[in-house]
């Protein structure tokens, strides 16, 4: 086997291992385990984009390298490095769990890289309950309110049911077809949904998928696990997670198009109302995290529109506006963590005078909220535009007018924001001063979300690349 073809997935092994050792001292010291576990997820960033191209088959074909996985999994390096380098201040968990902190993310995102390189129902399963069960540990892990264990308990048991179903379903799709590879089960769509068994073993495992990316009527975690999760935990649920969810919908709707059968009647129903129910609900929330959940079932909705477009331009659109997404996502939940240091949940009110405070958060934060609503000439503007166009190409105009509907109710509760940073006094509230790691990251960031909202050609040629090698 060549070792590059696994090389991301080995590392991040190794990291979790080392990880893992520091976990087992009695009493850790938080500064030095930040900087050991930053700097190899940085390193990993570097693995990840080594392996960028390489292209194989592994495990008796059950699993597949190609761009479209390499890329995804460096996307999935960068947002665990992103996250680490926001985590010098985990206020939010007990100092002795600092470790496991930084170990469950990284097998987690171990999970979440073998997720979309999977391509048999059991990888799938395997990959997927490695991955959620690293989530369900850290969501508990933040000491105050109850609310942390609420969160925890329906987070486990919702997911636990939702797997039962998927499990319960795939034996179903196994029993028609007697195979549980999907270039096998694919192509037998038509035939296997024509029989009882067939179709609720689709809708079974399809209910599984979509609990991951928070469609509706999957979607009634998010929430509550927002806003009961560490800030830094939710951070990583809000941008890796959703990534890795993105590319696993594409690569099955993929093999799909590929023999000749479409989903496109039931995802336009499901974007429909993810993009509705997520934006109206988020008009009426308080809590900056809970906004932001249903804001992300809403940003779902939309990226089921390049799905469902079944073409080339499509699902490229789909893979930059998952990659832009994790960008802008992650930029608003960075200002939110230096803002509540303490790790509490962050209410929009309290990001009054901001703008006085720190003109350099106020900037990102404005960035990323418009970047979210897709204004010009933000990444999210461009990933907007390249949805609704392959959408459109495909006779979709209801469907966009929709969206673009949505985008206009969206803008309503992102500008509450923009006004509280900017417009609300904060009389009495101390400077919030900026590392300089903290300051590069912001720069980073806000030239990332301009630049490559301008200049995207780059991206979106290389994810029309990454496609072509699913389709």
């Amino acid at each position: 086997m060549d070792m590059l073809l696994f090389g991301p997935e080995l590392y991040f092994l190794l990291v979790a291992l080392v990880l893992f050792c520091l976990s087992l001292k009695r009493q850790p010291h938080p500064r030095a385990v930040n900087t050991i576990a930053a700097t190899l997820a940085g390193l990993g960033v570097l693995v990840a984009l080594v392996c960028l191209f390489q292209r194989g088959d592994l495990f008796f074909q059950a699993y597949r390298v190609d761009l479209f996985s390499q890329i995804f999994k460096f996307a999935l390096a960068l947002g665990l490095f992103l996250v680490f380098m926001i985590s010098r201040n985990l206020a939010g968990i007990e100092e002795r769990l600092h470790p496991e902190f930084y170990l469950f993310l990284t097998t987690c995102t171990l999970g979440m890289m073998m997720l979309v390189s999977s391509v048999e129902l059991l990888t799938i399963y395997v990959s997927l309950e490695l991955s959620s069960y690293s989530l369900y540990i850290l969501v508990p892990l933040r000491r105050g309110d109850d609310i942390d264990v609420e969160a925890g308990i329906k987070y486990l048991f919702i997911g636990a049911v939702s797997s039962g179903f998927m499990l319960f379903g795939l034996s179903y799709i196994f029993g028609a077809t007697h195979s549980t590879y999907l270039v096998d089960i694919i192509p037998r769509m038509p035939q296997l949904l024509a029989s009882p068994i067939g179709l609720v073993g689709v809708l079974l495992a399809l209910a599984g998928f979509l609990f991951k990316l928070s469609v509706f009527p999957f979607h009634f975690w998010a929430p509550d696990v927002y806003q009961g999760g560490a800030n830094q935990v939710v951070t990583f649920i809000a941008t890796a997670s959703k990534a890795a969810a993105v590319a696993l919908v594409l690569r099955i709707a993929a093999l799909g198009a590929s023999a000749g059968y479409s989903f496109a009647q039931t995802l336009v129903i499901l974007s429909i109302v993810s993009m509705t129910l997520g934006n109206l609900v988020a008009i009426i929330q308080k809590d900056l995290k809970r906004m932001l959940a249903y804001s992300s079932i809403a940003h779902a909705g939309y990226i089921l529109m390049g799905v469902l477009a079944f073409s080339e331009a499509g699902y490229a659109s789909a893979v930059y506006y998952a990659l832009a997404y994790l960008i802008m996502n992650f930029t608003v939940f960075m200002v939110l963590n230096e803002v509540a240091t303490d790790g509490r949940d962050l209410k929009i009110a309290e990001l009054a005078g901001l703008y006085h405070r720190s003109p350099l958060l106020t900037l990102s934060l404005i960035l990323g909220i418009f970047a979210l609503a897709g204004v010009p000439p933000s990444i999210g503007f461009t990933g907007k535009l390249l949805l609704f166009t392959s959408a459109m190409n495909q006779g979709y105009f209801f469907l966009v007018l929709i969206g673009a509907v949505n985008g206009t109710i969206s803008l309503y509760y992102y500008l509450k924001v923009v006004y509280a940073a900017y417009f609300l006094s904060g009389e009495g509230l101390p400077p919030i001063r900026l590392s300089w790691p903290t300051r590069l990251l912001n720069y980073g960031l806000c030239v990332s979300i301009i630049g490559f909202g301008v200049f995207p050609n780059f991206i979106v040629e290389l994810a029309r690349t990454a496609v072509r090698a699913v389709l």
